[in-house]
């Protein structure tokens, strides 16, 4: 019994020193896995935000590079090829065989034809590829456009063109909503303790346009520069080759608006002596180069624009949906009211590297002269950029309507204007107008892309919205590629209507906005999420539009963006468009 009293005893004498134990391992644990006492969560989140904010400026200033480093590759290369093929002494030289006057025409029909063909595939290859992926694909068909002329043959150069025309819209299409898209991250990480109490209290309207300004701003800046360094092979290689104007102008008689095509009597002859195929190999591996860094860029440096789950989201509407949605946008009077404005901006891009610089520049100070006066309009439109800015303080419609009207002042100088052939004297006006014309430039394409993303915020919707514009910018390309043969009046006269006709356009559609009038938009149809495979998270998937504040702020400003019952979601009969 006394064993049995000691046993008890002792029992009760363990069990503090078990609970003890256990107390010393769950402190321990709890110091090791718990939170450091010097731990502020707070600050931790900010870090965390700042971390994702540098991240958008660096996919944004990557993305400004790569467009740059593009564009710039493929101007140069394009403008000295076009030059070193016209010299008929070249061409009996060193290609005698084969007809390359030809070929530049067939390559420049790929290259400006293709493109009317680019709705009816771009937005397809954005959603199957992603942003990111689609401006790497575009990027890279640049690239392979620049490698083709180290064997300059009809079944490389021409093959290659038309390539370079099937990625043009997907490429700038896809890079206006990466930006874009960019801008609105930057709103969200800004914004995180708003974000998080959306549910409660929603954001203020229109808070994310600063950011669409800034971001778009950044880009043309760094875009416009392209115009620079794309006479880099010019300055520094083909201008040392050149004859003098006296010699290419000789048998010029008439410039600016006396003008009919592309400078008549322009001597057959450039080139005072032939460079050596190695130099021409050494300057096109330099563009081969520049076109490798711009690949490396878009694929090291620029981020997702959209998560996997959000790409998904967006695929799973239905290649069909895809392939029809450019054209249903249409139906929105906004975007009818601006097809003006974008023929415009494809006209007088294409208008001063060809018309204004070859009929007014070179025909006055020569071939040599030329890549000094592109360079004055990229530096112009470049710096003139910034103006854009002011939309942060004054109304959005002011750098378009500024735009428009140094452009209209510059077209009725240069009707009226006839520079005379070989009269260096001129230099300082051409000058004055090229650097003038980059800045109306520079507030033109600014100004549109602001325009669109303060439009059209949806997510869903930015990739087609920016199809159509630069669809019909290829589409005005196309019409200056076809009347390079009128007399400059009636291309100067077609220009300025369509400026006049774009202005009364544009306001029409600011006093309708103004007024509320409905808005046409089509539905974007819900993902539809297959059984197969992995199980989708349905209940809490991360849906197109889950997270979107661009989706709220068009409904709040557009109450009824759909006009027919069809178009109205089932599940959410009020929130339209």
């Amino acid at each position: 019994m006394e064993k049995d009293v000691d046993g008890c005893l002792d029992g009760a004498k363990t069990v503090p020193s078990a609970s003890l134990g256990t107390e010393g391992t769950e402190t321990q644990l709890d110091g090791f896995v718990g939170a450091h006492p010097d731990y502020n969560e707070e600050e931790e989140e900010q870090k965390y935000f700042r971390r994702k904010r540098l991240g958008v400026i660096k996919n944004v200033v990557a993305a400004s590079l790569a467009g740059t480093l593009t564009y710039s590759v493929y101007l140069g290369l394009l403008q000295m090829q076009l030059i070193l093929h016209y010299d008929e002494t070249y061409r009996e030289v060193k290609y005698s065989n084969i007809r390359l006057e030809d070929i530049d025409r067939k390559v420049l029909m790929g290259i400006n034809v293709t493109p009317v063909a680019a709705l009816l595939y771009t937005p397809i290859l954005i959603r199957f590829f992603g942003t990111k992926w689609a401006m790497f694909l575009a990027v890279g068909v640049y690239a392979l456009f620049v490698s083709s002329n180290y064997w300059e043959r009809y079944y490389t150069l021409v093959p290659s063109a038309v390539a370079i025309g099937m990625v043009i819209v997907p490429l700038w299409a896809s890079m206006g909503t990466y930006i874009m898209r960019m801008a609105q991250k930057y709103y969200e990480y800004i914004n995180y303790k708003e974000e998080q109490e959306k549910e409660r209290q929603r954001a203020p309207r229109d808070t994310c346009n600063t950011y669409i300004i800034v971001f778009q701003t950044i880009f043309y800046s760094c875009f416009h520069l392209s115009f620079v360094c794309a006479q880099m092979p010019m300055v520094f290689f083909l201008n040392n080759y050149l004859y003098q104007l006296n010699h290419t102008l000789f048998a010029v008689k008439h410039c600016g608006t006396l003008s009919h095509g592309t400078l008549p009597g322009f001597n057959k002859t450039v080139l005072q002596s032939l460079p050596r195929s190695v130099n021409l190999i050494i300057v096109e591996s330099g563009l081969m180069a520049t076109a490798f860094l711009a690949m490396l860029v878009v694929l090291v440096l620029c981020g997702a624009a959209y998560r996997p789950m959000e790409e998904i989201d967006m695929r799973s509407i239905g290649w069909g949906n895809i392939f029809q949605l450019p054209f249903k946008h249409m139906r929105d009077y906004r975007l009818r009211h601006l097809f003006p404005l974008f023929i415009y901006s494809g006209f007088e891009v294409l208008f001063v590297c060809t018309g204004f610089s070859l009929n007014y520049g070179v025909c006055a100070l020569g071939l040599e002269r030329l890549a000094y006066l592109l360079m004055a309009y990229g530096f112009s439109a470049s710096v003139c950029s910034s103006l854009a800015l002011c939309m942060l303080r004054l109304r959005r419609h002011i750098p378009l309507l500024a735009g428009a009207f140094i452009h209209a002042v510059l077209l009725v100088t240069l009707f009226c204007w006839a520079p005379e052939p070989r009269y260096l004297a001129q230099a300082p006006l051409l000058y004055s107008i090229a650097a003038l014309w980059g800045t109306g430039s520079a507030l033109n394409k600014t100004g549109i892309s602001i325009l669109l993303g303060m439009l059209y915020k949806k997510k869903e919707r930015q990739d087609f919205i920016f199809t159509i514009y630069h669809w019909w910018q290829a589409l005005a390309i196309f019409t200056v590629y076809l009347w390079s043969g009128l007399p400059m009046k009636a291309k100067l006269s077609i220009m300025l209507l369509t400026l006049v006709v774009a202005v009364g356009t544009y306001l029409w559609m600011e006093r309708k906005v103004a007024w509320n009038v409905e808005v046409r938009l089509p539905r974007i149809p819900r993902p539809r999420h297959k059984t197969r495979g992995y199980r989708y998270l349905e209940d809490n998937s991360d849906e197109t539009g889950s997270d979107g504040d661009g989706d709220k702020e068009d409904d709040d400003r557009h109450p009824t963006e759909a006009t027919t019952e069809d178009e109205l979601p089932k599940e959410d009969g009020q929130q339209l468009g």
